[in-house]
């Protein structure tokens, strides 16, 4: 009998990691029969729908349309509906990716639940507890049955918290499969042009974690950084809903239109960000996949954070932590501009094969296993 595989999905970094995964399972079809589940998480056709085009993903088998409320009560909007969709379909595994809200509660359901749960992502830590997402990782990684490790910190860190070794597979990174699979569709993107751009001309930035856009203080801060920054290169801000919602409520939004080398535009498709990143001169970021995109694509990155869940992209990577320092930002934009950066290599297997590993060890450890 086929094992029923159910993947959760909920916000724009999951369907990133969800799409090549959907891709493998469907090449062992004798083997599984997969659903697909959007907890709704991430909702807009900005955050969602034009990346499910964009990377193919077929359409989710049920959506929870949970929409966007504080932590707690996304989560726990997430964890009823959830509930209802495992009982009825009885999963044989549950498997989650990342660390969003979506990620947590559907893993807590599925526990409770007594349904296995794989956890794609598994092991990375910021330790920065006052980041919603280190919770999500441990409380993910504390219940699942099988962690699919991206980076060799994450088995570390497992092993450390006394995960049974025979719980953790290294398998490389799923984000990476997608960069890999999108590369010929990439070059046919027109952003470039839409935008009237020159390659290695510009610079990217993508700002939305809390820490940098939910205080006043801090977008001020912000907004100088950008200031100085874009009288040396131009600069290009697709803006998260997140950070365009709290800079308007700050009043900043104007001035940041006003500066002239810098151009505010709406969320991207996954294969206009791509494509923009890649004939970059660097990207000024809090995000944590895209340290990861530019060390796989050797793109300089200048991260506005004081730490990093994914350390491998600053020890072997083009990652470069600068907080909000002024001093480390400039400096790093001067060296940049000056051709004088970190080159940096690809990590152990971020070779495109992480989801046909992962598809690999599942069908291994539940062909011969009775269902739920």
């Amino acid at each position: 009998m086929k094992k029923k595989i159910m993947f959760v999905a909920g916000a724009r970094p999951n369907f990133v990691k969800i799409a090549p995964l959907l891709r493998e399972f469907a090449k062992r079809r004798d083997v599984f029969k997969t659903s697909l589940v959007h907890t709704g998480q991430h909702y807009d056709f900005d955050m969602s729908g034009v990346f499910f085009e964009g990377l193919q993903i077929p359409d989710p088998d049920i959506h929870l349309n949970v929409g966007s409320h504080s932590h707690a009560v996304q989560t726990a909007r997430i964890m009823i509906a959830f509930e209802k969709v495992v009982m009825k379909n009885k999963p044989d595994l549950v498997v989650v990716v990342g660390d969003v809200n979506s990620t947590a509660a559907c893993a807590l359901v599925a526990s409770k639940l007594g349904v296995k749960v794989a956890h794609v992502e598994a092991g990375l830590r910021s330790f920065d507890r006052t980041m919603p997402e280190e919770i999500n990782r441990v409380v993910t990684d504390s219940i699942s049955d099988y962690l699919f490790v991206s980076e060799k910190s994450g088995i570390r860190n497992l092993k450390r918290e006394g995960v049974a070794s025979e719980k953790i597979h290294f398998v490389g990174n799923v984000m990476i499969d997608s960069l890999i699979w999108a590369g010929p569709l990439v070059g046919r993107s027109t952003i470039l042009d839409r935008l009237k751009l020159t390659e290695k001309r510009y610079g990217i930035v993508t700002l939305h974690r809390p820490a940098n856009v939910d205080s006043n203080g801090s977008l001020i801060e912000i907004y100088d950084i950008l200031r100085m920054v874009s009288e040396k290169i131009e600069l290009i801000y697709p803006l998260h809903p997140r950070s365009r919602t709290m800079l308007k409520k700050h009043g900043l939004i104007e001035k940041l239109t006003a500066l002239t080398n810098l151009c505010l535009i709406d969320p991207l498709g996954y294969l206009d960000f791509i494509r923009l990143m890649k004939d970059s001169r660097f990207v000024l970021t809090d995000s944590g996949g895209i340290q990861e995109e530019t060390t796989a694509l050797g793109i300089p990155c200048l991260t506005m954070r004081e730490n990093t869940e994914r350390p491998i992209t600053v020890t072997q990577g083009t990652n470069n932590l600068v907080g909000k320092d002024k001093g480390k930002i400039y400096r790093g934009v001067a060296n940049i501009l000056r051709g004088h950066y970190k080159q940096g290599s690809v990590p152990d297997f971020w070779d495109g094969k992480a989801s046909q590993r992962i598809a690999s060890m599942i069908r291994g450890q539940l062909a011969d296993r009775p269902g739920p």
